[in-house]
């Protein structure tokens, strides 16, 4: 993302968080208490140790205390901003660690497969069982009463939380089809769990790190409260415990940490709740899909020494509540020449999307391809590791999806994700990546591309958006352009346009073109070839004037005759009055 569009994006979050009384209160309520420990070496001259045996139990005022001493002669007011800095680093450290472990293993535990899920899950259900106020006590002597050691064992067994909290949130988002968009552009998966998973979590985990904090500096509290720890450590339990001790003869000494305690905390959760509200106006829902477990074929595939795209028997497969596979793509045998355009046809659920997906090497975890190949240029591409297959996504092959609105990330500009992919692509500076994208939104007929580069998803057009999918995938000048309905969702007047388009670059970059669609027309303005598919396997394929002239087979010939033009009215009445006339008759 630019300089520009990052701080109009902090601006934004300025605004409406000064806008809300809730931030502002909660949040100068804790700079004021936090600025009051730091400076309390200034604000008073007391050390918190520091004891007069001619002021025990002085009142407000006494012996230059201004609000009086304890039972051993200190100043409560200093061992009151003392107490401050030790409930801030406790909370900085326990809510450190436990956010560090927490998300760092949330994202991975989420984001990967099940083994991964499944290692993760056992550590932390492990750190679960351990019982954390009596681990701590017991631990004492390892960390020979300091609290800030302390705070770290603690955030530790903190952490489980905040992993489910992430976890849950991954695997709630993760199968979005704008990380699927990432992924084919080639962006590796640390990039990806940045970019597009991490801000997706981060509200709730906002929200949570109040709670972290608040918890720290109550259980260093309540461990002090106890006599656990140092004793010279000035903290808001050792003060609390020693006025309640003293609570018959002077009820203030009891009040007044417990009145700073109880503010700290109140602001924290306070400030949590608002910072998360501020920051999910733009809240967005990554997704990741794994490659499926393949082989080759031990026989040797057809000749296709010409074909830029070479799929030979490929089947894929579902497994089936009973445990058995159960095939949706049954061997498909298809080629894509250099150059050419072949548009993969048939009704819903044939199979079209599953072939392109297995290509791209983003069919779901679940699929499992049992037999057949799939070579690019002459390599093969099933049983390639992820890291493999991002040398060969948004640079050899390029997608195209099927809803252009729901492949851009609405929590980043436009511009911001082209100069993603395009670095992901080509190792460029980022000056050099805007203005190759700048100057791809100009050719694929974007009219303010400087505007819409700085414009988020929501404030541009349906058709645009593909405009904007387009330009990003044909920034690598890829070999091979898979697009999926890619103008199922558009107007009329705006999918001749993205037609005309996709004609000229794919002439313009040499690039083969497979256009998986269920519209023959599209089919009859832009594809040399076509096949067709029914029930997962590919029935008829041929050039499109031959098939559309003389098609061979009995599924080919019965979706052109479904075909409505002018010279064909349908006789048959509408399902529910026929529905209406069945009934009547009987």
């Amino acid at each position: 993302m630019t300089t520009a569009n990052t701080n109009t994006r902090r601006r934004s979050t300025l605004r409406r968080l000064l806008g809300d009384p809730q931030a502002v209160g909660s949040a100068s309520l804790l700079v004021v208490i936090v600025l009051l420990g730091l400076f309390a070496p200034v604000l008073t001259e007391h050390g918190a140790n520091q004891a007069n045996l001619d002021a025990v139990n002085a009142g407000p005022g006494e012996h230059g205390y201004l609000l009086g001493g304890d039972k051993s002669g200190r100043d409560i007011f200093a061992r009151l901003l003392y107490s401050i800095d030790t409930s801030t680093v406790s909370a900085l450290i326990g809510a450190s660690v436990a956010l560090t472990i927490g998300i760092t293993s949330g994202l991975i535990g989420g984001y990967f497969g099940r083994r991964v899920r499944g290692v993760t899950e056992w550590l932390f259900s492990l750190i679960m069982t351990f019982p954390g106020l009596l681990l701590l006590i017991i631990l004492m002597p390892v960390t020979k009463g300091d609290y800030r050691a302390t705070m770290v064992v603690f955030g530790v067994l903190l952490s489980p939380g905040i992993y489910r909290l992430v976890r849950n949130l991954v695997l709630g988002v993760k199968n979005e089809l704008y990380v699927d968009a990432a992924r084919v552009s080639g962006l590796p998966d640390r990039r990806i769990l940045r970019r597009h998973v991490l801000t997706v979590v981060r509200g709730p985990v906002i929200i949570a790190t109040a709670f972290l904090a608040g918890s720290s500096i109550a259980v260093q509290s309540g461990l002090a409260f106890l006599g656990v720890g140092s004793s010279t450590v000035p903290s808001f339990g050792a003060m609390i415990s020693e006025g309640f001790t003293n609570l018959y003869e002077e009820p203030l000494q009891f009040l007044w940490p417990s009145i700073t305690l109880g503010l700290i905390t109140a602001s924290l959760v306070l400030l949590g709740n608002a910072l998360r509200d501020a920051l999910e106006g733009g809240r967005p829902k990554p997704a990741s899909i794994v490659t499926a477990t393949a082989y080759r074929p031990p026989g040797a595939p057809e000749d296709t020494t010409s074909a830029l795209l070479t799929i030979d028997d490929l089947a894929i497969a579902y497994p089936t509540p009973t445990g058995e596979l159960k095939e949706v793509v049954s061997g498909v045998t298809l080629t894509v020449a250099a150059g050419e355009t072949l548009g993969l046809v048939g009704e819903s659920g044939s199979g079209k999307t599953q072939t392109a997906f297995a290509a791209l090497g983003v069919l779901p975890a679940e699929a499992v391809v049992t037999r057949g190949s799939i070579r690019l240029d002459g390599r093969e591409l099933l049983g390639l590791s992820e890291r493999e297959l991002r040398t060969v996504r948004g640079t050899s092959v390029a997608y195209v999806p099927q809803e252009p609105m729901s492949n851009l990330d609405p929590s980043c500009t436009v511009g911001a994700q082209l100069v993603e992919g395009v670095r992901a692509a080509t190792p460029m500076s980022r000056a050099d990546a805007r203005e190759r994208v700048v100057a791809l939104l100009a050719r694929v007929g974007i009219p303010d591309p400087e505007r819409t580069f700085r414009s988020y998803p929501h404030q541009i057009s349906g058709g645009m958006a593909q405009r904007v999918l387009i330009a990003g995938a044909v920034a690598s000048r890829p070999l091979l352009l898979i697009a999926d309905e890619p103008t199922t969702a558009l107007d009329v007047t705006v999918q001749a346009e993205i037609l005309d388009l996709l004609r000229d670059l794919q002439k313009e970059l040499d690039m083969a073109v497979l256009l998986v669609t269920h519209n023959f027309g599209v089919v009859a303005d832009i594809c040399g070839r076509v096949a067709v598919m029914r029930e997962g396997t590919v029935v008829e394929t041929g050039g499109t004037e031959e098939l559309f002239a003389a098609p061979r087979h009995p599924y080919t010939r019965g979706l052109l005759d479904s075909i409505l033009d002018e010279t064909v009215l349908r006789t048959d009445p509408p399902a529910a009055a026929a529905d209406v006339l069945e009934t009547e008759t009987r």
